[in-house]
């Protein structure tokens, strides 16, 4: 039991940040289907600051994995910029240019990577080793049975995401800023007769989605991969926005949605493990979380509210 919490904690958090930036693009009225290719193009960016960082600090430093994340965050917030730019300047199609790109963030990395690779390292890989993050159990609370598991072995990504779940909460619900964004997904007319830049909270919004999937991005490099490579990410981008439609675009139950995803998977694997079942049947688990995904969406999607300008080019001429 303790070790279903425990993975499952580390596959769920960067699943849940990554959903915060979606719910943080989309209540500004801005579909953002480009998670997975923000998240993988900001772990692109902070494995390559790490592989550079690491001829300095060493692979064991955590300087490195900081390093690492502040890069990421940076590659996160210009790429989504390109989603930006193409559905707010020039109007184009939201949903198809979240999936573009996905598509291109995946191209682009694997090639980056290999060209990288190649000359600058004289190796034909297509990913860079990373490592795994350092852990550590909080004493006291890590010893208690069951419960105690959530205080064990956490990854220091795991605390940076908890608290940019309070900052994140914080800054929609009780700030002007917060106030505006959401205002921007129900009525941008009514915010733009009020005298606030809807294009600008929009930017901002994307560009926060781009940041937070980002560190995601690269929580799973430094965790369950150990590489960065452009087909670790495949479904996650994907399935922390099923997380954020089962959460009906709210951040706590938002939390809740991930953190059955996450058990679902460490849940299965530990099944797995259990029952020595042959190694191929992991694999299978894989699908676990996704299978649940079509299950509660089939039974609960009608009851989700979204955004209602949600996916609306607007039209500042129109008001």
């Amino acid at each position: 039991m303790e070790g279903i919490i425990i993975d499952g904690l580390s596959f769920a958090l960067p699943l849940f940040v990554m959903a915060i930036g979606g719910i943080y693009s989309e209540k500004s009225g801005i579909t953002n289907l480009a998670l997975e290719g923000l998240q993988g193009f900001g772990a692109f960016s902070g494995a390559l600051a790490a592989v550079f960082a690491m001829s300095y600090f060493g692979a064991e430093s955590q300087i490195t994995f900081y390093i690492a994340l502040a890069c990421a965050v940076a590659g996160g917030i210009v790429y989504s910029m390109l989603h930006a730019v193409l559905c707010i300047r020039f109007r184009a199609n939201q949903v198809i240019s979240g999936v573009v790109m996905n598509i291109l963030a995946m191209a682009l990395t694997s090639f980056m990577t290999k060209q990288i690779n190649s000359s600058i390292f004289s190796s034909p890989s297509d990913k860079f080793v990373l490592g795994v993050s350092s852990r550590f159990s909080i004493p006291l609370l890590s010893e208690i049975p069951i419960i105690g598991a959530v205080f064990q072995d956490i990854y220091p990504f795991e605390i940076i995401i908890l608290a940019i779940m309070v900052l994140a909460w914080y800054i929609l619900y009780k700030t002007g800023f917060g106030m505006h964004l959401r205002a921007c997904g129900d009525n941008p007319h009514a915010v733009d007769a009020a005298g606030v830049d809807v294009e600008k909270v929009r930017f901002l919004a994307v560009g926060i989605s781009g940041a937070l999937s980002a560190v995601a991005g690269i929580s799973f490099a430094y965790s369950i991969s150990a590489n960065f490579s452009s087909g670790i990410y495949a479904g996650y981008g994907y399935l922390s926005i099923a997380a954020m439609i089962f959460g009906n675009w709210r951040i706590i139950p938002t939390l809740g949605a991930c953190l059955l995803f996450g058990f679902a998977r460490s849940g299965g694997y530990q099944l797995v493990r259990v029952l020595n079942m042959p190694g191929t049947y992991s694999d299978l688990v894989m699908i676990l979380p996704y299978v649940l995904t079509l299950l509660l969406l089939v039974f609960f999607s009608r009851h989700n509210h979204a955004p209602r300008a949600l996916g609306e080019i607007y039209d500042k001429g129109k008001r």
